[in-house]
């Protein structure tokens, strides 16, 4: 059994790729959303409850291999897996899209965290598209400067700021349909994470070609293991190590 860590487009095609090759797979959602897309194989729902757990649940349920192939994001799971995987023995992979990268015409501020975003907001911009996701939006809720349009897929919990509206959305989102969200609500600056992928790059080639400032979250720090960017080349990983296929 091949335990895929998921949530991610990534996760269901690496899922979907062993169960088509007979390879008996498992993947696991964080289930912080309601309708989840699910893969193909079994797929089970919520945490593991730390390392030391997580350790003794690989162990019993005979997992030849894990790869974690959650959000660029999702630094929790990522970091007990890290720590799980060697305390049960079992082989650890890291899939994960690259980042997105500046072009040219781009007018990026790279930032740390939620709050340096939330604090470079004044500065740049009166009227917001916030992309970065319903977690974390406590952070700019004490930013009074700015209105914000705030897209997520899930409706988020409070505190979020005084001035804003709600767009519930999931992607793709196409060229012509941000620069038309740009232009109806006279946005003048984009905030998001650095999620990498093709779904919602979109609003980046808006801003590009709208001359807007975006203020781009840098992805957390990751656990030193092997990591890989494609699903083919996990699929290699998997029969190499897992003694799959």
């Amino acid at each position: 059994m091949i335990l895929v860590l998921g949530g991610t487009g990534e996760a269901r095609e690496l899922a979907d790729a062993l169960d088509k090759d007979g390879i008996a797979v498992l993947s696991s959602l964080a289930g912080r959303v309601s309708n989840p897309r699910l893969p193909r194989g079994e797929v089970r729902v919520g945490g593991f409850g730390g390392p030391e757990a997580f350790a003794g649940w690989l162990r019993e349920h005979r997992i030849a291999a894990v790869i974690d192939a959650t959000h660029p994001f999702a630094a929790r799971i990522s970091a007990s897996a890290a720590q799980a995987c060697p305390a049960a023995g079992v082989p650890l992979l890291r899939l994960e899209r690259p980042g997105w990268a500046e072009r040219p015409g781009d007018q990026w501020r790279w930032v740390p965290d939620l709050a340096d975003a939330a604090a470079a907001i004044p500065s740049l911009g009166r009227r917001v598209l916030l992309t970065t996701g319903r977690q974390g939006l406590a952070a700019f809720a004490g930013v009074t400067e700015a209105w914000f349009l705030i897209r997520c897929v899930e409706p988020p919990d409070p505190p979020l700021p005084a001035g804003h509206e709600l767009l519930l959305d999931r992607g793709p989102y196409t060229l012509a349909g941000e620069l038309q969200l740009i232009d109806l609500h006279s946005i003048d600056l984009v905030v998001t994470k650095d999620s990498g992928g093709g779904l919602t790059e979109a609003k980046l080639d808006a801003a590009r070609e709208r001359r807007l400032p975006v203020i781009v979250v840098r992805r957390p720090a990751r656990p030193a293991l092997g990591t890989v960017h494609t699903v083919a080349e996990a699929l290699t990983w998997t029969r190499d190590h897992a003694g799959a296929g």
